[in-house]
């Protein structure tokens, strides 16, 4: 029997199906244009509290953990690092360069199960609420270690308790005074 009449068939259903994911993560990505770019790495983010090894699983709509975000390379999972300094938190990311989330930005921590694509089991990632720009984001993490989870946790509350007056996230000249 002849097998080359299926084999070009299903080429061409994986060919059409690589087309329509790459036109809705486009749509996705002019849909989200207004999201700011997030803040570079600064000079001297002070000195480092905490590290873990692991994975950047996606930066989402807070709430939604179903709307990734496809803009500035937020919503591309990762192998990373997660490094808290006394300014702020920083992923290291391999491939998709570094994400820098300011002290004052950060709202929460906690951890869960899943966020966009990736479940695992309870209480398996760290997830990160923060605000960029206007918008309100959930970033998960999942430690390559599983113990590293409690400790990354605690290192970030404890950033969120040391209350660093004034620093808001955002460049000097746009803080309200």
């Amino acid at each position: 029997m002849d097998r080359t009449i299926p084999a070009l068939v299903m080429l061409g259903l994986a060919v059409a199906l690589a087309v329509l994911l790459w036109v809705g993560w486009r749509g996705r990505q002019r849909r989200q244009a207004e999201v700011p770019a997030p803040q570079p790495v600064p000079d001297d983010p002070g000195p480092e509290r905490y590290r873990a090894e692991g994975q950047y699983v996606t930066t989402t709509t807070a709430g939604d953990w179903l709307d990734r975000l496809a803009v500035h390379g937020l919503g591309l999972r990762t192998k990373a690092d997660a490094a808290v300094y006394d300014g702020g938190v920083l992923f290291e990311r391999a491939g998709s360069g570094p994400l820098w989330v300011p002290a004052g930005s950060i709202d929460e921590v906690r951890l869960e199960s899943g966020m966009a694509g990736k479940f695992v089991e309870r209480d398996g990632l760290v997830v990160l609420g923060w605000r960029l720009g206007d918008h309100a984001v959930d970033t998960g993490f999942r430690t390559r270690v599983p113990g590293d989870k409690t400790a990354l946790k605690a290192a970030i509350e404890d950033l969120m308790s040391s209350g660093r007056p004034g620093d808001t996230g955002l460049p000097q000249d746009q803080e309200e005074e």
